[in-house]
């Protein structure tokens, strides 16, 4: 049984954006639909962080489909904005579940947090995984013992 033990290092990774015109409403204020758009660069970056972006995913024979994704809006994002989005990897036993906070690079004041997760889905079956696939539990092993 493989789970984030309270010795595991915590993984956790950074991306930044700055919030584009076409982001925002007639009120200068960031879409709200936009933040998860904004939480896929904070992913792509964890991800990355263990060597299992996307073109990995698939190489490794399996999708992972976002299936839940919750936000709370603490304060709202406007046009121009520098933006880091951290994200955090939560859980990865039988899911991957990733936590984000996204706060202003300048004052480091947050704005939004939640979370997303995925799950293994076989390419070639298209049958669900109970268990997150062996080569999670590879790249991760790998990360925390360089």
């Amino acid at each position: 049984m493989h789970e984030l033990a309270n010795s595991a290092p915590v993984l956790a990774a950074s991306g930044f954006v700055e919030v584009p015109f076409h982001d925002v409403d007639a009120m200068n204020v960031c879409w709200h639909g936009n933040y998860l758009k904004y939480f896929e660069i904070g992913r792509a970056a964890l991800l990355r962080a263990f060597d299992y972006d996307y073109r990995e995913m698939q190489a490794s024979g399996y999708l992972w489909p976002i299936v839940e994704a919750h936000l709370k809006y603490v304060r709202p994002a406007t046009y121009g904005q520098q933006l880091e989005v951290r994200a955090e990897l939560l859980e990865y036993q039988n899911r991957l579940k990733i936590g984000y906070t996204i706060v202003d690079r300048a004052s480091g004041t947050r704005l939004t947090k939640g979370y997303t997760i995925q799950v293994a889905v076989d390419a070639a079956s298209q049958e669900l995984q109970f268990e997150s696939p062996l080569v999670v539990f590879e790249k991760l092993e790998r990360v925390w013992k360089a």
